[in-house]
């Protein structure tokens, strides 16, 4: 499916998902009968303590998780179900219909190519762009996500925290994607880059009319970004609704006691 497809809502949608880790002594149980969508325009923020789950959850959509994962459920978009999808027919589905900015910015980078080098790359193995027209879309790319252009001939250890991660942004937007996966985009980065950066993602997402699922811990920093909140603890989800209501109405127990130690660490001491 494509932007141009007009009355047709294209969404992914999370039906009765579970994720099992195989252990030698025991199985992990990381993701258990979860069911959400999030359409194209919609910002969605997947929140909860470290081992809730909700990585697990975010990289069962474009199988990214380790081989030998057990993954049960469907993920339906575009009337495919993308967890029965080949390898093959998968990679159709990557960096052109869904996108990865991952978790830790220099995963999305190769140290000996520069950054110009991996967007064109990109570009001309998924939409066959001629490398001309190529260098120009990674001119705009670094335009859209705030960097000069001069960025492009850069290597990604010549980049600060910051630039890496818009960078990593611009890369994974290059094939304009329906929908873009985010895993702790702002981990490493001090509060006031933290809150730059996914400003842009979000501000990029609604321009674009893309979706988006953001994965993080900081419930503020979700709340302010994402428009929908879902709460994960233990691999389920226990709550999901509009930010502002859940931020102002926690109907989980859960919920409230994250919410309740972000107030404790607003009073001044």
């Amino acid at each position: 499916m494509t932007h141009s497809e007009s009355g047709k809502k294209i969404e992914i949608e999370i039906r009765g998902l579970s994720v099992t880790y195989r252990g030698r002594e025991a199985d992990v149980h990381a993701v258990k009968n979860c069911s959400f969508s999030v359409a194209r325009g919609d910002v969605v923020g997947l929140v909860g303590e470290s081992g809730s789950g909700k990585s697990s959850a975010l990289m069962a959509i474009p199988q990214l998780l380790p081989s030998g994962t057990l993954v049960d459920g469907q993920i339906i978009c575009g009337g495919l179900d993308l967890a029965k999808l080949s390898e093959n027919a998968m990679n159709e589905w990557r960096w052109r219909k869904i996108a990865l900015v991952p978790q830790g910015a220099m995963n999305s980078f190769t140290p000996h190519l520069t950054v110009e080098r991996h967007i064109t790359e990109v570009l001309e193995h998924h939409l066959k762009t001629p490398k001309n027209e190529g260098k120009k879309r990674a001119v705009s790319l670094m335009e859209a996500v705030g960097l000069d252009a001069r960025i492009l001939s850069r290597y990604p250890h010549e980049l600060s925290g910051g630039q890496k991660q818009r960078a990593a942004l611009a890369l994974a937007l290059a094939c304009d994607p329906d929908f873009l996966l985010a895993d702790e985009p702002t981990t490493a980065l001090d509060v006031i880059t933290q809150k730059e950066v996914l400003e842009t993602i979000a501000n990029l997402v609604r321009d674009r009319g893309m979706g988006l699922i953001l994965v993080t811990h900081d419930l503020p920093l979700a709340a302010g970004a994402c428009d929908t909140l879902i709460v994960m603890k233990d691999g389920a989800i226990v709550e999901s609704g509009p930010s502002e209501d859940i931020i102002a109405s926690p109907g989980n127990a859960y919920t409230r006691t994250l919410i309740d130690a972000i107030k404790e660490m607003e009073v001044p001491s």
